[in-house]
């Protein structure tokens, strides 16, 4: 009997930490990814890093600036590329669980890349670890264009965008 005393004693200590979990207005936003794939004998090589800068306006709406730069090494030549965009996301208060949809806009550029504009919605979640740190996953669906009247025809070529990593508010 005594154990179960103690178990419920801790589980009412510990919740008021966990429902302060997830991020309130005015908290800032720091995320960040990265990604890396080899061939078995390591000759083609690809990685990448995201961050994202960002601001809750309100407990669930953010604001922000993401960039995304990727290295790709072959037996015969490397390249770059980056992507710049800014976001904004709608959060969705599940507890520690924060799944969110969002849209951005921005450009990508680099060494063998048609430089361009892109656009699209993105969705993922955010599990919060601690009351101010969490981890995520993420998907954008990228839609590429020159000028507004491209953007509708190039819907069905856009391309996807996953992420996985960890960020924090503060």
């Amino acid at each position: 009997m005594q154990w179960k005393n103690s178990v419920a004693v801790l589980c009412l200590a510990v919740s008021p930490a966990l429902a302060l979990a997830g991020p309130e207005a005015g908290d800032r936003l720091f995320t960040l990814t990265g990604s890396g794939a080899s061939d078995s004998d390591f000759d083609n090589n690809t990685s990448s890093v995201s961050f994202d800068l960002g601001k809750f306006y309100s407990d669930r709406t953010a604001f922000g600036l993401r960039q995304s730069v990727g290295f790709a090494d072959s037996e015969n030549d490397s390249s770059w590329s980056g992507a710049t965009r800014v976001f904004t996301d709608y959060h969705f208060d599940a507890g520690n669980w924060q799944p969110f949809i969002g849209a951005n806009i921005g450009g990508i550029y680099g060494d063998g890349v048609d430089e361009t504009f892109f656009a699209g919605p993105e969705a993922g979640v955010k599990y919060y670890v601690m009351p101010k740190t969490f981890i995520t996953v993420q998907a954008e669906y990228q839609v590429f264009f020159d000028s507004a009247s491209e953007a509708n025809d190039n819907f069905d070529d856009g391309a996807w965008a996953y992420s996985a990593g960890i960020g924090f508010n503060f």
